[in-house]
């Protein structure tokens, strides 16, 4: 996906039939894959913001995997930019302020919009995108201090650190983090868990460790007690295992 390098140019709509003059813009401060600086100028009667993937592209896509697939969207209503947000895992701020999901948030000129605690972070501006402007966003960049992710595994340390606080992982945790995600949005079955997790323990009738559900259960429920339960979504499939929904950043 090439990022937009015309700022102020012509873009096509992506909505059949809703193609309008534009009528408001967002400058990128931060956000792959476009660069600082780069215009996107708002046409259409909705715009739906988020990230890159097979099922479907966005108007505006990034590719940061903090962002999701429909992170949120800008209505124009009575001649009013509006943002929603559209339940993003990791939310949207509006100056600062994180924004309620699924309600109408009127766009002002010279709002901060950002998305994942910082990961993306777009001016937003109603005046026409134009060289004079084109500036003011690398102005604003340099009071932006570079943001951390929400979650980061440091395997070799047995760490995680969530939100900037490093947070040592128990050997049973790391045990059960890392097989989780060596198979991440996969499967991992019960037995599969327990030889991974419990392999010191002796084989039950069946050759898998002795491992009763009421354990395994306890450690998922501390595990995302401790670390966050946005940060590990780790789902249930009933009598077969769990599958860990990742998108998580790893060092």
């Amino acid at each position: 996906m090439e990022p937009f390098s015309n700022i102020g140019g012509s873009l096509p709509s992506s909505k059949e039939g809703t193609k309008l003059e534009h009528f408001a813009c967002l400058y990128v401060i931060r956000g792959e894959p476009y660069r600082s600086g780069n215009c996107m100028n708002l046409y259409s009667e909705e715009t739906l913001v988020g990230r890159l993937s097979k099922q479907m592209t966005p108007d505006f896509a990034f590719i940061n995997p903090f962002i999701s697939r429909q992170h949120l969207v800008i209505r124009k209503e009575r001649e009013k930019a509006v943002l929603y947000d559209l339940g993003s895992r990791h939310g949207t701020e509006i100056n600062g302020v994180r924004v309620a999901p699924h309600t109408p948030h009127p766009l002002d000129n010279f709002d901060i919009i950002k998305l994942a605690k910082g990961m993306i972070v777009l001016h937003f501006s109603y005046l026409f995108a134009d060289q004079t402007l084109e500036i003011e966003p690398f102005s604003i960049v340099k009071r932006l201090e570079a943001p951390e992710p929400p979650l980061t595994i440091h395997w070799e340390k047995r760490e995680c650190v969530v939100e900037g606080k490093r947070i040592p992982m128990s050997e049973k945790e790391y045990l059960l983090i890392r097989v989780l995600h060596e198979h991440a949005n996969r499967l991992v079955t019960v037995e599969k868990i327990k030889s991974s997790v419990w392999p010191e323990r002796s084989p039950g009738a069946e050759g898998v460790p002795d491992v009763t559900l009421d354990e395994l259960n306890a450690l998922i429920y501390r595990v995302r007690k401790k670390y966050g339960k946005d940060n590990f979504l780790i789902s249930a499939v009933r009598g077969s295992g769990y599958v860990l929904e990742s998108e998580l950043k790893l060092s």
